[in-house]
């Protein structure tokens, strides 16, 4: 594979990576969602599997504003994350020990996108592509609110029901 040569190859080559990851994550997220058990956390991942299909609409949508054929170019780094969110959906016989690893896989296939499309957006303002700014900010504020939310339920819900004295025990 060849580097890119200027900003906008880079930044090409970036959104090919994210339009591979989300539209691959559209894939294992109703996976992870089924395998919750935590009734707020399996809304909050089956609320985000509509929203991945959107992330992968506006990606649809950059590539057209910045006159780029929509393709997906393979990211190894996704593709290990989401290797991880499958042992976390059957590797775990307790189900409030798979819910907190389902948090763990997600939140690090989030942190992720966030990575990315922080990246994006920023090569975007510098390439004068301000309409691609605003789709890019929207998706990251999204991914954002549901890494916040996972977190949220994690601390909030079963990690202040005694999880934690269960596992030391």
């Amino acid at each position: 594979m060849s580097h890119p040569e200027t900003l906008r190859d880079l930044f090409v080559d970036q959104l090919k990576d994210l339009y591979w990851a989300e539209t691959q994550s559209v894939q294992i997220w109703p996976k992870i969602a089924a395998a919750a058990t935590d009734p707020d956390l399996r809304e909050a991942l089956d609320e985000h599997v509509g929203k991945t299909h959107r992330h992968v609409e506006r990606l649809k949508t950059v590539f057209d504003e910045i006159g780029v054929p929509a393709e997906a170019e393979t990211c190894q780094a996704m593709r290990g994350l989401m290797a991880e969110a499958q042992d976390a959906i059957t590797g775990y016989d307790d189900p409030t020990v798979r819910d907190a690893a389902l948090i763990t896989a997600v939140q690090r296939m989030e942190h992720y996108e966030m990575a990315g499309y922080g990246t994006v957006r920023t090569y975007a303002d510098v390439l004068g592509y301000d309409k691609v700014v605003d789709i890019l900010q929207e998706t990251l504020d999204e991914e954002g609110a549901a890494d916040h939310k996972l977190t949220d339920i994690a601390v909030g819900g079963f990690f202040s029901k005694g999880l934690n004295q269960v596992a030391a025990s």
